[in-house]
């Protein structure tokens, strides 16, 4: 899994947590959840799929990880990394996730959540 991209965010590694999964459940292509077994009390880990529908179907494909790491009083640092999926669509799925990434950067970079 090689890292991709760092930037600090304005407010706590919670209060950013929940303003990424909003912002991925508004996009409807991909999901962001916090892995409680991968976090801890100063660090928030985010599992970041691929959502594909068919029916009843729902298939989630692994795309990456987002780590929050408190950084003082109401800062979060931020660390995204890519992990390419093992799939047929590899390449639309780094785009995706490559797409999903800038949008959270320029939307959380700096800014207050």
């Amino acid at each position: 899994m090689g890292e991709l991209l760092t930037f600090t965010a304005t407010g706590s590694p919670q209060v950013v947590s929940r303003a990424i999964e909003e912002y991925a459940r508004g996009q409807g292509h991909v999901t962001a959840i916090v892995v409680p077994w991968e976090s801890d009390g100063k660090m928030l880990s985010m599992a970041v799929t691929a959502v594909k529908r068919d029916g009843w179907a729902i298939e989630h494909t692994n795309l990456g990880t987002i780590r929050l790491i408190d950084a003082g009083p109401e800062r979060t640092e931020v660390a995204i990394a890519a992990e390419p999926p093992d799939h047929p669509e590899q390449q639309k799925l780094a785009d995706v996730f490559d797409r999903f990434v800038r949008q959270v950067q320029s939307r959380f970079q700096g800014a207050s959540t």
